[in-house]
């Protein structure tokens, strides 16, 4: 009996934890979360917007120009209701394969990468920020006042700091469903599990599903322009079923970045904006 016991708490320890640097990497607050209507049984599985759908804005539809000050754009939001698909050993056609590699090798040339997000919770509350990325493994998120939350990846441990209550939490890198993003060398259908291709005439979306024994299924949907080929937005999709949407402008990858920027140091309680 003690034993069970034990596992069961250290499971939902883990689960606690890496419930928590999903949302921390899908930008999103706990307390979002618990406002947010109780999900569906099943996890879904994110595909692409259909054409023409509302919300979308010029900035999503032309080429994102490195340098020009953009407006924030509308975040796509999947569909609610989408489906699990019926297999889980999903195929893929040519295409599909030719589209998936293509956006492994845009991924794979991004050293650096600064811009502006727009996220979305599970609650439908928007917020925005800075983010700065220096591949591998590093990035950080900025949030607008007067959200006090930064979170910093310096390629092994993340950081998710709130200023007004001076505090720090860790959580390895690793468990984090963005560590892909953050690769050097990604080749999403020999590295990831991708379950799902789609396109239209503004998105190719790539969704990639992790299944943990501990945890449970989490997915992240990656969604590229479909003209342009750059990263636009993407959406997590916790064990909970609870999406939070991520939408990116005002890219940058010409400019260097401070590695200050990405330090983590458990003694520092003042948390400097960078």
């Amino acid at each position: 009996m003690a034993s069970r016991f034990s596992l069961s708490f250290k499971r939902v320890a883990f689960a606690r934890a890496a419930f928590a640097v999903t949302a921390a990497f899908g930008v999103v607050s706990t307390s979002a979360v618990a406002q947010a209507p109780i999900p569906p049984q099943s996890i879904p599985v994110p595909k692409a917007a259909p054409k023409g759908r509302e919300g979308v804005t010029d900035l999503q539809k032309g080429p994102t120009t490195a340098g020009a000050t953009q407006v924030a754009p509308n975040p796509v939001i999947p569909d609610p209701h989408r489906n699990v698909p019926l297999s889980i050993f999903a195929t893929f056609d040519d295409k599909q394969k030719a589209q998936a590699a293509k956006i492994s090798t845009y991924l794979s040339s991004l050293q650096t990468l600064i811009g502006n997000f727009v996220q979305v919770g599970p609650d439908g509350s928007k917020t925005k920020g800075q983010f700065f990325i220096q591949k591998p493994g590093k990035v950080r998120f900025e949030y607008e006042t007067p959200n006090p939350i930064a979170i910093v990846a310096d390629g092994s441990m993340v950081a998710i700091r709130d200023r007004n209550l001076s505090t720090q939490d860790l959580y390895p890198l690793s468990q984090t469903p963005l560590r892909y993003l953050l690769s050097d060398r990604i080749d999403l259908m020999k590295d990831t599990n991708v379950v799902s291709v789609t396109a239209d005439d503004l998105f190719v979306s790539v969704t990639i599903e992790e299944r943990q024994l501990l945890t449970g299924t989490s997915r992240l949907m990656l969604m590229v322009g479909a003209k342009d080929g750059q990263l636009k937005q993407w959406t997590v999709t916790d064990p909970q079923g609870y999406d939070t949407t991520v939408a990116v402008y005002n890219l940058d990858t010409s400019r260097k970045i401070d590695p200050g920027m990405f330090k983590i140091d458990m003694t520092d309680r003042t948390f400097p904006p960078g």
